[in-house]
């Protein structure tokens, strides 16, 4: 079954679920606000796409975190990752068969879930 991963208030999330709903995709919603995702899976998804596309630099926590400053290292982000979730760029979908997609791309969806 397909995971998509976010909160429910952000707005790409929504467009996300919107895009699955309409097709009549079957997903399983996972809030990171309820049920926060751990290291094994933040490093199955940092198999498939790179550290800097998965940390999000241009959202709230980021900015209060004060992390431009740290100047990080792929090393680092993936350790902030871990330990806060909402530098997660949203929304993270897991397909059957392993695909991660960062980011709602409407046309990259319409590749995937014909």
């Amino acid at each position: 079954m397909i995971r998509l991963y976010g909160i429910k208030t952000c707005d790409s999330v929504r467009k996300a679920v919107k895009f699955l709903k309409a097709r009549n995709i079957d997903f399983e919603m996972v809030d990171f606000r309820n049920t926060p995702v751990g290291c094994d899976t933040i490093d199955r998804w940092l198999e498939r796409v790179p550290v800097a596309k998965l940390f999000n630099t241009r959202g709230t926590t980021y900015r209060t975190l004060n992390l431009k400053s740290l100047a990080l290292d792929d090393a680092a982000k993936r350790a902030w990752l871990c330990k806060e979730n909402m530098l997660i760029k949203r929304p993270v979908v897991e397909t059957d068969d392993g695909e991660v997609i960062v980011g709602y791309d409407e046309n990259r969806y319409k590749e995937i879930f014909r």
